[in-house]
């Protein structure tokens, strides 16, 4: 199963719209995760008319995503036990943290940060954060992730840069 990753996509307030290789991306996918900071629900509507979506919702995302999406979402998938989250607190304990908040998972996808974070957790869990293909923040590039998961195990993780000339400029990325 191929999954796309995604998360703080903040449209329309960081860019117009998602680039056109994150696009190409969705119609590539299995399934999209989308882990908060839509921001609009206009892009949950997009993606669900192109591909399953497993998401939940963001510190920035208001009533009209919360009623749809919910914290902490969660599924099974090749034997894989998936939860999607935003915000996992700061980078120091955070496997510690994610271990005990979420010991039931095999994959722990999460956003918040704009950074790209792949780690392993003391009990075994997979930890990762795709960027954000619309902001980089304090990043040299914005970036999403790929990945594959295949017989229990979670395969093939893969961070992209996303292309600069898909970007809104005044989102200054």
């Amino acid at each position: 199963m191929r999954l796309l990753l995604i998360a703080d996509t903040h449209l329309p307030s960081r860019a117009k719209d998602l680039p056109a290789q994150v696009w190409r991306e969705v119609d590539a996918a299995d399934l999209v995760v989308h882990a908060g900071d839509w921001v609009s629900a206009d892009l949950l509507d997009r993606l669900e008319e192109r591909a399953e979506v497993l998401g939940c919702w963001g510190n920035n995302d208001g009533a009209a995503l919360r009623a749809r999406l919910p914290e902490v979402a969660r599924v099974v998938l090749e034997g894989v036990r998936v939860a999607v989250v935003h915000q996992t607190g700061g980078r120091a304990g955070r496997e510690a943290r994610a271990d005990l908040a979420h010991p039931d998972t095999d994959l722990l996808v999460f956003g918040h940060s704009h950074i790209p974070w792949d780690t392993v957790t003391p009990s075994g869990m997979r930890l990762l954060n795709p960027g954000s293909p619309t902001d980089r923040r304090r990043q040299p590039v914005c970036t999403y992730m790929t990945a594959r998961l295949h017989d229990g195990a979670v395969c093939d993780v893969v961070v992209h840069p996303t292309s600069r000339q898909a970007m809104n400029p005044a989102a200054g990325t």
